[in-house]
């Protein structure tokens, strides 16, 4: 009696989680459709309905939202959905099921456990997101190109959605003897620079690809050893993170001056990537895209990130949070359908503003110019 008593709670369980299962493969294959082929006047509908599925399919965020009395029944646009600040992943587990891949963020002062996790629900949504992005903007004129990586390889950093991301294109893009130069003793400096060197006397192109910390590592080293090299022409940089609070007293004027002198390797060939953790795609800078495209004539460079078409960036004001008028500074939130499986507003900490097609970084919001986003982090912990 008692097992034939608990069938039907049974059968209504297995019923509701088909069901769950259901609509989560169905939102996650309408966000995939779109990134692989987008409509411009397609965004505002299908990001209402990730929210509406964020909004039911994760507990932390629906508090939050209905705290603002932000729900399915009153927001209205895309530009209404509640942005979350970035360092609360740190502290709630943001995600709408079970995910397939949980990347970490780098450590803390505050140690392991102040260490933002983004799960990712579907990893063909993250590799669909990263490849036509990359390949806009660092290979728009090859298919295939030999890829010195200046990052760990997943095996050695598991948890890094950067190490994830560079083996994503080495890959789909990576030429022969493409590999990792981070090991576990740190950067392969020495078998790096012969790769370089290789790759001069083989008069073929090379993508040096990864950590500005690393690129700076291979240029003291060629100083120190009065050695500068001319790639061959077709080489390209791609480079990321930047000095992260790290006492290196060098501008990125500087540092790309120095890549041009040291590398041989042009400025409109150097691509910065800037991404996080907490989210799912990347945004480039337009140089390379724009000379290869006829839109840049070489001599002068504007140089700023171009926003995909599924994602959409707004500039609000640091300590308001109200959005900025067009050419104004402030912080940059970002709406990423690619993030379908976990929040698709992330409010960052980064200082900029909006150009045509995409937005620059001036820098990063400190003190009081980040009280704002400190401010949304403890109002969303007090809905917890």
């Amino acid at each position: 009696m008692f097992q034939s008593s608990l069938l039907p709670c049974f059968a209504v369980l297995a019923y509701n989680t088909g069901m769950m299962n259901k609509e989560a493969s169905r939102i996650y294959q309408e966000v995939l459709g779109f990134i692989r082929h987008p409509v411009e006047d397609g965004f505002g509908s299908l990001a209402l309905r990730v929210f509406a599925f964020q909004f039911e399919r994760n507990p932390s965020y629906r508090r939050y939202c209905k705290s603002k009395n932000k729900t399915t029944a009153t927001v209205a646009s895309w530009r209404e959905v509640p942005a979350v600040p970035t360092a609360a992943f740190k502290e709630l587990e943001l995600a709408c099921g079970r995910p397939e891949k949980v990347f970490l963020t780098s450590g803390t002062s505050q140690g392991p456990a102040k260490r933002g996790r983004h799960s990712v629900p579907r990893l063909d949504i993250y590799r669909a997101s990263v490849l036509p992005n990359f390949t806009a903007h660092l290979l728009p004129d090859l298919v295939e190109l030999r890829m010195l990586i200046l990052t760990g390889s997943p095996a050695l950093w598991p948890h890094s959605s950067l190490a994830h991301m560079m083996e994503v294109v080495r890959q789909e893009y990576g030429g022969p003897d493409s590999a990792y130069y981070i090991k576990d003793t740190g950067l392969d400096i020495e078998g790096l620079f012969r790769s370089v060197a290789e790759a001069c006397e083989q008069n073929k192109p090379v993508m040096l690809a990864g950590i500005t910390l690393a690129f700076h590592q291979l240029l003291e080293y060629c100083r120190e050893r009065r050695t500068a090299f001319r790639l061959p022409p077709g080489s390209r940089i791609m480079d990321t993170g930047g000095f992260k609070g790290r006492k290196i007293d060098l501008s990125q004027t500087e540092l790309y001056r120095r890549y041009e002198a040291m590398l041989g390797i042009p400025q409109t060939h150097i691509v910065n990537e800037y991404g996080m953790t907490e989210m799912g795609s990347q945004f480039y800078d337009n140089v390379l895209a724009d000379l290869l495209n006829g839109a840049l004539d070489g001599r002068t460079l504007p140089r700023h990130k171009r926003v995909p078409p599924w994602v959409r960036t707004r500039v609000v004001d640091p300590e308001t949070l109200e959005e900025r008028p067009p050419g104004s500074t402030g912080m940059l939130r970002h709406y990423d359908l690619a993030n379908c499986g976990s929040v698709m507003a992330l409010q960052t900490e980064d200082i900029g503003h909006t150009v045509a097609g995409g937005f620059e970084i001036t820098g990063r919001a400190a003190g009081t110019e980040a009280r704002g986003c400190s401010l949304l982090v403890e109002e969303i912990l007090r809905t917890q």
